[in-house]
């Protein structure tokens, strides 16, 4: 089942932020008085009609709505249908963090500009995660932690953090084993309160 088309960002969330900063080739549809600063290249006060820019994702799905139709966008190369053709033919030797840190992120922000490029972006985004999870999850289990930097070099974010639960997983599974998981200890907060109060009584 592909991701989801209609994809609304959290407000409070930093990778929403961060990915939504990533640049999207867009074209203005009408001119725009008094924003040529955007455009540094023409020394213009205005944004001429036909003007092409990069402008952050969220500032190109503002313009773009329905509501405004202020610019016109195409989806960044990384997404186009030649990238697409080389992720289906084998994704796990691809490396996404040179594609982009945030790649499956931006590509659900990218849905609503894609158009009718949407379906098979939202399919390709569910296809490539699925068939590289497998590698993730054997490179966490099988793969010491001096050899992180290694195995998760070219691993998106949200990849990067399914391997470290993957790792963690294993951690808690040997300890499980060595029968040391269920040892009650005391925990940070409640060492520090008898501290101060050993303290306050000596005083």
């Amino acid at each position: 089942m592909p991701l989801s088309l209609s994809y609304f960002p959290s407000y409070f969330s930093i990778s929403d932020i961060l990915a939504t900063q990533d640049r999207v080739p867009s074209k203005f549809e009408v001119p725009v008085y008094g924003l040529g600063f955007l455009d540094q290249s023409s020394g213009n006060t205005d944004i001429e009609q036909g003007t092409k820019l990069e402008l952050p994702c969220w500032l190109a799905r503002a313009l773009s709505s329905a509501r405004l139709r202020i610019v016109k966008t195409q989806l960044p190369t990384s997404y186009k249908e030649k990238f697409r053709e080389i992720l289906k033919a084998d994704p796990s030797v691809v490396d996404l963090h040179k594609l982009g840190p945030r790649f499956y992120e931006l590509g659900m922000h990218l849905l609503p500009l894609a158009g009718a490029e949407s379906s098979p972006l939202a399919t390709l985004l569910t296809q490539t995660l699925r068939e590289r999870l497998r590698g993730i999850m054997d490179s966490a289990q099988n793969s010491s932690e001096d050899d992180t930097s290694t195995q998760i070099a070219k691993l998106d974010d949200l990849e990067r953090t399914l391997y470290e639960v993957g790792q963690r997983s294993l951690r808690d599974h040997k300890l499980w084993l060595s029968r040391r998981a269920h040892i009650l200890t005391t925990s940070a907060m409640v060492e520090q309160h008898n501290k101060r109060k050993f303290s306050e009584v000596d005083k």
